[in-house]
């Protein structure tokens, strides 16, 4: 009997202790779903240049700290940079293209800025008045020849015609907004503005990694290197993603590949990857929200570079930026092979920060709608 007892008396003790382990499981698995729905992973992905580092940009401005003073100093170098390095793309641009410039000077001018090896030899440093230690923070000052050199060469009918050709060769988007504001960017103690800050490019490599907070809920903003050769780092962001937002730019379908020898279309290559990411079996549950972005470019595009010389079947009208967007929206939403899952479109300019504001208003109302979808809580 006292055995029995015993017996008992261990099992009531043992089914006291799964009780309680049982207990803290629940409690667990209550506690990381309410941390769930307050943290939301969003993967910003898309080819290069279709603008996911500048939307990153605009939600440090909205919703984050935004740019100090000296953050936007700290671009002065990278501005400058992107200015040199557009300029130095049309010279080589001119002779591929044969196209003459319209003064012997510019010809000079052409030689002097294909001369410039870096742009230390073509800056000179600025310090403030009470620094006595002259670091490499220090704003820079573009030097007076190649201001001058850049002022002329922009204003040369050949680099023009260079400029309205720029689908037939490699140039940044931001190359006519720093060049057409040069004055300003040469001034002394030049400060980059948000604006400015928007337009510098510099190639994301790498993952990075931006939270912000919205209404106690955490968004984790994820942006990944668009070039093929970041794409193999994709796979480690792949886990617990709420919503892919994939970039398109509207104005490269009529431009080829950085990477490419073959002159593969930029746009075909884009629906490419989209295609790829919406069968992915990593992302079925995530929510997809496409961002046709770059709409600006695309209207002042449209005009000279008519969409059925790049594909054949579109059949709208020419010189039509809505026509012309419309098409691409259907082309991408057409890839989609699961008619229950919504593809959400917005067409964006993502150097506009009102317009981006007002788009991920509407789109953060979406993923949230969704994520309560997902955990029953509507």
């Amino acid at each position: 009997m006292l055995l029995l007892d015993t017996m008992a008396c261990c099992q009531s003790e043992e089914t006291k202790e799964q009780k309680r382990i049982n207990a803290e499981i629940e409690r667990q698995l209550k506690k990381d779903k309410r941390d769930a729905r307050r943290e939301l992973k969003l993967l910003l992905l898309g080819t290069g240049e279709s603008g996911k580092s500048t939307f990153i940009k605009q939600m440090r401005i909205i919703h984050g700290a935004g740019y100090s003073e000296d953050d936007k100093k700290s671009m002065v170098r990278v501005i400058f940079q992107n200015t040199l390095s557009a300029m130095q793309s049309m010279v080589a641009a001119m002779e591929q293209l044969d196209i003459s410039y319209g003064s012997l000077q510019n010809e000079n001018y052409a030689t002097y800025i294909k001369s410039i090896a870096d742009l230390e030899s073509a800056t000179t440093p600025v310090y403030a008045n009470n620094a006595s230690n002259h670091t490499s923070s220090s704003l820079a000052r573009l030097d007076p020849t190649l201001v001058e050199a850049l002022h002329s060469l922009w204003a040369d009918p050949g680099v023009q015609e260079c400029y309205e050709r720029r689908r037939e060769y490699q140039l940044t988007d931001s190359a006519k907004y720093y060049l057409s504001d040069l004055s300003r960017l040469a001034q002394p103690g030049y400060v980059p503005t948000e604006q400015d800050v928007l337009r510098a490019r510099v190639p994301t490599t790498g993952i990075i990694e931006y939270p912000f907070v919205i209404e106690n809920i955490t968004f984790r903003m994820v942006d990944v290197g668009g070039q093929r050769s970041e794409r193999r780092k994709w796979i480690h962001c792949f886990e617990n993603v709420t919503s892919i937002m994939f970039l398109v730019a509207l104005s490269e379908y009529d431009q080829v590949l950085v990477e490419s020898a073959d002159n593969e279309n930029r746009m075909e290559e884009s629906k490419a990857l989209f295609r790829t990411i919406i069968t992915c079996r990593w992302f079925q549950s995530s929510s997809v929200i496409l961002f046709l972005n770059k709409k600006d470019l695309l209207e002042e595009k449209i005009m000279i570079s008519h969409m059925v010389d790049y594909f054949v079947e579109y059949e709208g009208p020419q010189r039509d930026a809505q026509a012309a967007r419309e098409f691409i929206l259907k082309m991408f939403v057409e890839l989609n092979p699961d008619s229950d899952k919504i593809i959400y479109s917005h067409f964006t300019c993502a150097t506009d920060t009102a317009n981006i504001r007002f788009v991920f208003a509407a789109v953060k109302d979406t993923i949230l709608q969704l994520n309560l979808k997902e955990y029953n809580l509507v």
